[in-house]
């Protein structure tokens, strides 16, 4: 058993150092953007599926709140938060536009898509980037494996920030670092002077 723990976190390191050799400048570019939006006073939404979703929730949790330092609240939602709107779309249209159609009702020009998804192949997910793009909202995709089919959905304006990884869970460990890494940056550049 202490082996097969142990094998988990040496490969969780090995993906996270395999990561650290190509996304920086992935998730530098998605950090400015976001600070440029949130400075037009835009907002940022976020979206995913089961631990996606959760990662969705802590990356708003963390700009609304603090992330490690004290600071003014920064607009951002989660799509997925709200159990009764995503019940009643899913029961009433179809699960597959539980996002979409909050970003045809919340999303604004200027405003900034976090989309979530280890395989990249969620059809709410995809319906989600097309609704973004269909109100000129830039998307920031956290993927893995291939990228599926949100990685040929982006546009040319969009950040595709990939781990180079086949397992979910290790995806998701370093979706986890990812986000943190925006929130520093974020918070670096909108209050380092502060």
């Amino acid at each position: 058993m202490h082996e097969r723990i142990t094998q988990h976190f040496s490969d969780s390191i090995d993906a996270k150092i395999r990561a650290a050799d190509c996304l920086p400048p992935l998730i530098a570019q998605a950090s400015e953007i976001m600070v440029q939006s949130l400075l037009n006073e835009g907002k940022i939404l976020a979206c995913g599926n089961g631990g996606a979703a959760g990662d969705a929730q802590h990356f708003v949790s963390e700009l609304l709140n603090r992330y490690e330092r004290e600071r003014p609240a920064l607009p951002a939602m989660s799509l997925c938060a709200d159990s009764l709107t995503l019940s009643s779309i899913a029961n009433d249209t179809s699960f597959h536009e539980v996002f979409s159609k909050q970003i045809r009702a919340l999303g604004q020009q200027g405003d900034i898509l976090l989309a979530i998804s280890t395989s990249g192949n969620c059809p709410n997910i995809v319906q989600a980037i097309q609704a973004a793009h269909d109100r000129d909202i830039q998307v920031i995709a956290l993927t893995g494996k291939t990228g599926g089919d949100m990685a040929r959905l982006l546009h040319p304006e969009d950040i595709e920030i990939r781990v180079p990884d086949n397992s979910s869970p290790r995806i998701q460990e370093v979706h986890t670092l990812v986000i943190h890494c925006l929130c520093d940056l974020i918070d670096e550049f909108l209050f380092s002077g502060e």
